[in-house]
């Protein structure tokens, strides 16, 4: 009975208690001739409504006088198959632009009229319609007051989908499952999608494709050639040399291939690195010879370059804008994206006027990424990782409005399906930044699960982003986000439960929860073995360790939840039955890193791993004295000792000490405040992904080691201390663990240096004397520098000891 209220009110918080015109029996009727306007319009419309409702809706060669309901299609420059009062009523609402449209219900003829300015707008005037429209099985229902007249606020609203094995998905989809993928984006307002050439900084193939890379991309831009949409392409430097005219030639000629291949490309895409790193001159004169061999294909067609430089300088970027603003006929515009270093309103002010930037947002990615979850918890970055399936509606939001005038609009960078959501709220927001995101969920989840899920969906899906928020161990709210989505298990039809975006949010749902217990469970026993520990004595060491060692192997040995870590990996074989994603290595194929969460699933939650290796080490001395003092060590090993301070920067504890002077919602991409970073890092290797307690030269580390605060690149941080002892001196310790080797020098708020630079990554423990006048008025702020062309400081720990 309960539920039955629950799906009413649901089904009341759409009409608002208003009306609603039964339009079930509707037939289409359109003014327009060309098919050039139309393209797939019509058949978009009458194929949705179809498979929602078993319904057909067919096509009329002139308006119906039957009285009977209509769908009308026109654009607004030929109305004159319309009674004269439907064109009256059609003129009374707001002026559109281009790919705008009007949507007019005509409630007493149960008839709807969708007027575009032009092709596009006459496909968004139909993507609105769907979106809005109550389908279920024989039954089409629609609110009688739907009235409305918008047009877009950015000209360019797309997404990245590459066809290759990096991504979690796209490279197991079928054509079939592009068509319907960029049909769905561009019910939501999108009009681009960037695909990406058959050799980038990826393997060739992957045992998912089902066509070669070269004729898929053929495929994407021929779908998007005929829903009318424009077709870009991402593609890297990944030449070995573009100086010598031998490879200047062998690059020539895959670029005649390639652009030869797709039957429509309006813009490429060429990032200035990650990957394909070029200095300016190089580059611009590379893009120059390409450009023949772009306009030869496709005569219209404008290159895009961004700033992207892993270690950038000053030299560099002068270089760069200097040839931005040149004035080359065939350059199109500036892409921001991740690795740029520059804030996005300095590159508006620095690049001519007339010059677009186009954004390119990083969606797909949690950590380690140009618009991290902020202040993730340790448990989450382990488990779910940096590619998961990540609904973050509100967060995309606010990244989306902080940064969305400086520039002409999106094209998102996205690495398959675990960003679905975030994909349908940016292109939302570059519609229109007003719109609200539980206005572009409820339309998600009526278009995609039907009116009957659209606020359960809608709220469920925000309680997932909400699950991300905050410490986890505290947050009790992933528990009853657990429950709203098992509810709506429990009743769902067979097809919603085989419905893969239903899949995906179930999924993170039983994840989330599980990991939320396991982190209770385990730290408990890390606890347990701690007190253990504790109360060794002199003569019991070994016997007391093997208890704590015992104690510690429960989490594993006795694992809680089975059955929500098999229904994990029952909905993980189930995507990827349907949509190819991939969320094993093992069993689906994933790359790592890429999406493969549900790999990560019993990774220990606590210290465990680090405390095992102590004291298997402890074990093996032969003096009970000595290891009685380890024992003691590594159980005080965050204690500063009497009058002292202890901080681990990945602890929302010690947040308080990191100065910052910019709002995360202003500077969501931390280029001028601080953020937390992930991974201890290893000898040698640059790149460290994974968030393991391992590092440095393979040891074994504490789990405090894997989460940091650090900037990026040259912008200092700064960590302040007060109500220090006046009178005394302090001697710092720090731990420097994190992704990146840094080149790093300390100083203080007055000036005083307390080491210089130094290579990070060999040793993760330094130690220094603070100088006594830095400290002599009770306070102090550390001031950490990288120098230009570093990646940015990073701080883990740090022990101000009292000498």
């Amino acid at each position: 009975m309960n539920k039955l209220l629950l799906l009413f009110c649901c089904a009341l918080s759409f009409t608002g208690f208003g009306k609603t015109i039964d339009i079930s029996n509707a037939r289409i009727y359109t003014s327009i001739t060309d098919k050039q306007v139309l393209r797939r319009s019509v058949e978009v419309l009458q194929q949705e409504v179809k498979k929602r409702s078993q319904l057909e809706w067919t096509l009329l060669n002139k308006l119906p006088s039957d009285g009977k309901p209509y769908v009308g299609i026109a654009l607004e420059s030929d109305l004159s198959g319309f009674p004269a009062k439907v064109r009256d009523e059609i003129r009374k609402l707001s002026a559109i632009s281009n790919e705008g449209f009007k949507i007019l219900v005509l409630s007493e003829s149960k008839a709807v009229v969708i007027v575009g300015k032009d092709a596009r707008g006459i496909l968004y005037g139909v993507g609105r319609l769907l979106r809005k429209m109550e389908m279920s099985p024989t039954q089409v229902l629609l609110s009688d007051d739907l009235s409305l007249a918008t047009s877009p606020r950015y000209p360019i609203r797309g997404h990245q989908l590459g066809y290759r094995p990096k991504t979690n998905a796209y490279d197991a989809f079928t054509v079939e499952q592009f068509d319907q993928y960029i049909r769905e984006l561009a019910l939501f307002g999108a009009n681009s999608i960037e695909i990406v050439p058959p050799r980038t900084d990826d393997d060739a193939t992957s045992r998912h494709m089902k066509l070669p890379a070269i004729k898929m991309i053929a495929e994407q831009s021929r779908i998007c050639k005929e829903y009318g949409l424009d077709v870009w392409m991402w593609y890297p430097n990944m030449g070995s040399n573009y100086v010598h005219a031998d490879s200047i030639q062998k690059e020539l000629k895959e670029r005649h291939e390639v652009f030869a291949a797709v039957p429509q490309l309006d813009n490429v895409f060429v990032p200035g690195g990650d990957p394909g790193e070029l200095e300016p001159d190089v580059l611009f004169a590379w893009l120059e010879k390409m450009s023949v061999v772009l306009k030869k294909y496709h005569p219209k067609a404008k290159i895009w370059v961004s700033p992207q430089v892993f270690r950038p300088t000053k030299k560099w970027f002068d270089a760069f804008y200097a040839h931005v603003n040149k004035g080359y006929p065939w350059f199109g515009g500036v892409v921001f994206g991740p690795w740029v270093k520059m804030p996005v309103q300095e590159i508006r002010r620095i690049v001519n006027p007339s010059i677009p930037i186009r954004h390119y947002p990083d969606i797909t990615h949690n950590y380690s990424s140009q618009y991290p979850i902020p202040h993730w918890d340790l448990a989450y970055a382990m488990t779910l990782g940096r590619e998961s399936i990540n609904p973050r509606p509100h967060d995309e939001k606010i990244i989306h409005n902080a940064l969305d005038e400086y520039g002409a609009g999106s094209i998102s960078y996205s690495e398959g399906t675990n960003d679905d959501v975030n994909k349908f709220v940016w292109s939302d927001q570059d519609w229109n930044p007003d719109t609200p995101v539980i206005e572009t969920l409820r339309d998600y989840a009526r278009l995609f699960f039907g009116p009957d899920y659209q606020e359960s969906v809608a709220q469920a899906i925000v309680a997932l982003e909400d699950n991300l928020k905050g410490p986890l161990l505290t947050n009790e709210g992933v528990s009853r986000t657990l429950m709203q989505w098992q509810m709506m298990e429990e009743d769902a039809t067979p097809e919603i439960l085989q419905n893969p975006r239903f899949q995906m949010g179930l999924i993170r749902a039983y994840y989330d929860a599980y990991t939320r217990r396991r982190l209770l469970y385990e730290t408990e026993v890390e606890q347990e073995a701690k007190d253990i520990l504790g109360r060794v004595r002199s003569g019991s060491s070994l016997a007391t360790i093997q208890r704590a060692k015992t104690t510690l192997e429960k989490a594993w040995q006795s694992p809680i939840l089975p059955n929500y870590r098999r229904k994990c990996f029952s909905l993980a074989d189930s995507l990827y039955k349907s949509i190819g994603a991939q969320l094993t290595i093992a069993k689906h194929g994933a790359m790592s890193g890429r999406g493969n969460f549900v790999d990560n699933i019993d990774i220990p939650l606590n210290d465990a791993p680090y405390l095992l290796d102590q004291l298997t080490k402890i074990e093996k001395l032969e003096n009970e004295s000595e290891r009685l003092q380890k024992i003691h060590q590594l159980l005080h090993r965050t204690d500063p000792g009497l009058g002292g301070f202890y901080d681990h920067f990945g602890s929302p504890e010690s947040w308080h000490r990191v100065v910052s002077d910019v709002a995360w919602e202003k500077d969501p991409g931390s280029l001028q405040s601080p953020r937390v970073g992930f991974g201890v890092g290893l000898v040698a290797e640059e790149w460290v992904d994974e968030i393991k307690a391992t590092g440095f030269k393979g040891e074994v580390t504490p789990r405090a080691w894997m989460k940091q605060v650090k900037t990026l690149y040259d912008q200092p941080l700064k960590i302040a201390y007060s109500e220090l002892d006046t009178k005394s001196s302090y001697r710092i310790k720090i731990a420097y663990t994190g992704r990146f080797r840094s080149r790093m020098k300390l100083t203080t708020d007055d000036g005083a240096v307390v080491h210089d630079f130094l290579q990070t990554g060999e040793q993760p423990i330094f130690e220094f004397d603070v100088p006594q006048k830095s400290t002599a008025d009770g306070k102090i702020t550390f001031i950490w520098n990288c120098g230009e062309g570093g990646q940015g400081p990073q701080v883990t720990e740090i022990w101000l000891i009292k000498k």
